[in-house]
Order: C-alpha cells, then sequence, then structure tokens
C-alpha cells in the first residue's frame, strides 16, 4: 500500500521525529510504500523514504501551516495514496500520530484569558478539532492515558478511534556490561571530577520542558552542593534566554548548552540526575531512556509517561500543582540520597516492561485501518 506521511518538519533530535522514522522503517518492512510530505528536512535522507519538500512562505508560521495543509488537500487527492497518515494536527487525516499534548488544555490552563482571542490560538484549536473532534473519522495512535482522557474531555472523542500505544524505547538506551566504562570515558573527556554532580536535561522545547524551572533549582542549592555541581542541557533550541537567565542567577558557570546530538546514551551514563520539570508533556521518552540507563530522574506529574518512574520507583514524581520550592528541596534531597537503589531499580524495570515494541504496534494498527479501508471500499463499489 501507498501510504503518505505528513509533518511540518524534520530534525534527527526530536523524540516525535525519531518515532516517526521507526515507524516509517517498520511500514517499509512490511511491504508498504512511503512518501514523506513536509516542509522541512534537516539531516540524512533514508533510502527507504520518498521524500517531497512542500515549498510554502510566509512570515508567520501560523500561515506556513495552513499553506501546507491547503497544498496537502489539493495535491494528495490526484495522488495514489492509501492512506494519509499525520505526525501533526492537520485536517483530512486518515491517521494521527499523537505526539503533542492537548492543545486547548495548554490553552486555558498555561496561557493568560486573551490569548484564545488571538489568530493563532483560532488556527490550532480548529486543527486540533478537525483531528480529535466526534464524527471526524481519525484513527489516533495514543501513547498517555492522561492525555487520552483530556482530549476526551475537551473533544468527546470516540475511545473507539483512539489506540493505545507502548513506549517505543531504544534497546542501545540501557545499561550495559560497559557501563561504567562509558561512564568514565565521559566525564574524563569533559573534566569533570569524580566528586562533581552532573545534572542533565534533554528535550528541544525550552520553554515547555521547563528549564526555566531548572535553573531555578540549581540556583537555590546550598552553596557546598552548588560548588560540586555541573548542568547539561542539550536540545534543538535557541538558548538565548536561558543564558541570560542563568547568568543573572549567577550559575552560568555550572551550565552548558548542547545542540542536538546523536550520543544521548553516553550523557545517560555520565550524569547522575535526570530534570524534567516539563509545564506539559504528552510523553516524555527521555524519562524511560534515563530509567532504563540508570539514570535516577525528577520529574512533574503532567508527563505522560511521568507514572513509570513512581512504578518502577526511579526517581521522585513533582505533583500537581508545581511547587517550585518542592521541587527546589527534592533536588537537594536527592544530590545527598543514596541513588543507588534508584538506578538499580530502573534497569530492572527496564528488564521487564513492554516499553520497546510501539512501531510494531503502531503499523499493527495501520495495517488494521488499511483492511477497513479497503473492505469499505470494495463493499461500496460491489453496491453501486
Amino acid at each position: 500500500m501507498k501510504l503518505a506521511f505528513c509533518l511540518y518538519k524534520y530534525f534527527p533530535f526530536g523524540g516525535m521525529q525519531r518515532n516517526f522514522l521507526k515507524i516509517a522503517k517498520e511500514c517499509t518492512n512490511r511491504g508498504h510504500e512511503i512518501t514523506v510530505y513536509t516542509m522541512i528536512w534537516e539531516g540524512e535522507r533514508p533510502d527507504f523514504l520518498d521524500i517531497v519538500i512542500v515549498h510554502v512562505s510566509s512570515i508567520s508560521s501560523v500561515n506556513k501551516y495552513k499553506k501546507f495543509s491547503r497544498w496537502l488537500n489539493k495535491n494528495l487527492k490526484y495522488e495514489s495514496i492509501d492512506l494519509m497518515v499525520g505526525f501533526n494536527k492537520i485536517p483530512d487525516l486518515d491517521i494521527y500520530y499523537c505526539g503533542d499534548p492537548c492543545y486547548e488544555h495548554k490553552s486555558r490552563n498555561l496561557r493568560p484569558w486573551w490569548y484564545r482571542y488571538t489568530l493563532r490560538y483560532k488556527h490550532f484549536a480548529r486543527f486540533e478539532r478537525a483531528v480529535f473532534g466526534q464524527g471526524a473519522g481519525v484513527d489516533i495512535l495514543m501513547f498517555s492515558p492522561i492525555q487520552k482522557k483530556l482530549f476526551q474531555d475537551y473533544y468527546n472523542t470516540e475511545s473507539s478511534k483512539i489506540h493505545m500505544l507502548p513506549p517505543g524505547i531504544s534497546r542501545d538506551r540501557c545499561a550495559s556490561i560497559g557501563s561504567l566504562d562509558v561512564r568514565k570515558s565521559f566525564r574524563k573527556e569533559f573534566e569533570l571530577a569524580d566528586d562533581t554532580i552532573l545534572l542533565l536535561q534533554i528535550g528541544s522545547g525550552f520553554r515547555t520542558k521547563g528549564l526555566d524551572r531548572s535553573l531555578n533549582a540549581v540556583s537555590a542549592l546550598p552553596l557546598k552542593l552548588k560548588n560540586r555541581t555541573k548542568f547539561f542541557v542539550i536540545g534543538q533550541d535557541d538558548p538565548k534566554e536561558f543564558i541570560s537567565m542563568a547568568k543573572k542567577l549567577g550559575i552560568s558557570s555550572l551550565v552548558t548548552f548542547f545542540s542536538g546530538r546523536g550520543d544521548i546514551p553516553r550523557f545517560l551514563q555520565g550524569s547522575d540526575i535526570l530534570l524534567h520539570p516539563s509545564y506539559a508533556e504528552n510523553t516524555g521518552g527521555v524519562i524511560l531512556e534515563a530509567m532504563v540507563a540508570g539514570l535516577p530522574s525528577i520529574v512533574t506529574d503532567v508527563c505522560g509517561y511521568a507514572h513509570y518512574v513512581n512504578e518502577a520507583k526511579a526517581g521522585i514524581l513533582l505533583e500537581t500543582p508545581y511547587s517550585q520550592d518542592i521541587f527546589n528541596k527534592r533536588l537537594e534531597e536527592m544530590l545527598l540520597a543514596d541513588k543507588l537503589k534508584w538506578k538499580e531499580s530502573g534497569i530492572n524495570f527496564a528488564n521487564d516492561a513492554d516499553i520497546y515494541d510501539m512501531p510494531k504496534k503502531a503499523v499493527d494498527v495501520i495495517d488494521q485501518v488499511i483492511e477497513k479501508t479497503w473492505i469499505k471500499k470494495n463493499w461500496k463499489d460491489r453496491v453501486e
């Protein structure tokens, strides 16, 4: 079957983008032909994909998304496409991979009241309703029970259209026999003393991931702890705002920013605690990546995968409503505690948990939708 995979932008370090590639590869392994339609493609182009760059121009990103959607609607009807799979919320999809949290909920709870009168809000709210609205007919690949409830609360999305998937963690994130050697090599490369505490935060979209919260927590550490602490931040985002914030807080010498990288497993092994105090998070794959690597974490409970931290006893959960003071105290407690139990709990969890087979189960759903669509089409042709 010929499938159209549609997304606004591909870059190699985003969680959604990595899962997009895994799902596309699994589709190809099952004999499907994949054509990708996107406005931007960064990085290598896999030979199993036919990539079409849709050129749209506008000063406003919202207008670019509108033009991209109109281009798809106009042009794909002339292609022999059997199914349209979207990785962003776009009208007229057959299947949507839910990589973003509920926009309506974010708008009502993380934005000022007047935000819902802006053109930006009206655009994204309309596109979200086109996917999740009752009767929209879109099959949805979903990861988070938290987000499922939110979407259904706002849109009454039919449960039959929502397909829950396990996480899709790469096994190269797991702690291995050579993990200690990796840690020693990593810390030597970055000139980290044995008693230096390395905090790590990973994720593009620094604002949403709560980097401001992490910087405030590091700044609030007692002086003796702070003097032993380094904070590495990795993400495909502009760090300018947060470099300035770190400077104002007097901790700029402790913080190092990195753009997206392909050697994340080394950072997971070389660090001591993962910080992930997101404001909103559909999943939070890095939480699980840290757990299976044996890296304890401190995360907010709004993340879709945050519940795994409690289940595995592999870190600390910050409960809603968020409190900066509580985060500050929990981080200090974590730095002073024996982290071996959290580490071992995460590694043990990795051995038994169903967290690796997401691509296969996602494509199972795609195959089921293709079959239903084929049966419906052929039945209609017979009747006519």
